[in-house]
């Protein structure tokens, strides 16, 4: 079998939050149940991160009855800028995929430009989903 060639799938938004409240909204369970991979129609059932390095994370969200299960590992945390992590979504693909986000400060508040390194096949609804994400995020920062 040949494996298909990856893409990179690049978003970015400003947020008026220091680096430091975007980083750490990534790790903290109750934080993250609101914005990561979270959508209006479902509802969060379970949200476990072991926050570090080679640390893997689970965050399960029902949707039309069925549960959906968004997990990976931690490959790189380098507070407050960088993140990398592996991807995968069982129900849909058995494909794992690395997501990196870095931020920077910029003008009192901070940039996230998150790179999801993805096939072909899932490059638009993943930087479409990333987008709805990273809005949401912007509501869970105080």
């Amino acid at each position: 079998m040949i494996a298909e060639a990856l893409v990179k799938v690049r978003v970015t938004r400003r947020f008026s939050a220091p680096p430091e409240r975007v980083f750490d909204a990534w790790l903290d369970p109750d934080k993250a149940g609101r914005f990561l991979y979270a959508t209006d129609e479902g509802e969060m059932v379970r949200v476990e991160i072991d926050p570090q390095v080679g640390g893997r994370y689970t965050i399960v969200e029902r949707r039309d009855g069925r549960d959906v299960e968004h997990t990976g590992e931690y490959l790189e945390i380098d507070r407050p800028r960088r993140l990398v992590f592996t991807l995968q979504v069982p129900l849909y693909s058995e494909q794992a995929d690395r997501v990196t986000v870095e931020i920077e400060p910029e003008d009192g508040g901070s940039e996230l430009t998150l790179i999801h390194e993805t096939t072909k096949q899932w490059a638009d609804q993943s930087g479409e989903g990333w987008k709805m994400i990273l809005d949401s995020l912007a509501n869970v920062l105080p």
